[in-house]
């Protein structure tokens, strides 16, 4: 599996006043290990809930995209804030050997989880020897 996307940057143009502002796309903290059975990615995405992450995976790409946004209590206002929301996105390249069809997530506690099988053909197995 290789990584795919370095750095985005998404350019908004507003119709009315026709600014132009550059919003950041950052790459999340990732970290990939594997076993004999696949590999397991974990992708640092502080702040993004579930229904903000998108997930696509086909037989060689892997895309993540999240969005995260700061949630202001019920009647309170931020006079002042650095961070609106952020965008995270990255994207691999997958080895022909993982099985994207049974990928498993799990997002907790700002870490999003990805279980990537390795098809049956490319796990090792163990032969039994017969004696005779």
């Amino acid at each position: 599996m290789t990584d795919h996307q370095d750095f985005a940057t998404r350019e908004n143009v507003g119709t009315e006043a026709r600014s132009q502002e550059d919003e950041v796309v950052l790459r999340p903290a990732v970290d990939i290990f594997e076993d004999a059975d696949g590999i397991t990615v974990q992708a640092d995405l502080p702040g993004v809930s579930r229904d903000r992450l998108n997930i696509q995976a086909d037989r060689n790409a892997l895309l993540i995209e999240a969005e995260a946004a700061i949630d202001m209590p019920p009647g309170m206002e931020a006079l002042y804030a650095d961070v609106h929301s952020t965008r995270y996105a990255r994207s691999f390249v997958l080895s022909g050997e993982l099985d994207a069809g049974r990928i498993e997530a799990n997002l907790k506690d700002g870490v999003l989880t990805l279980r990537i099988p390795k098809r049956l053909e490319f796990r090792p197995r163990r032969i039994e020897v017969s004696a005779g």
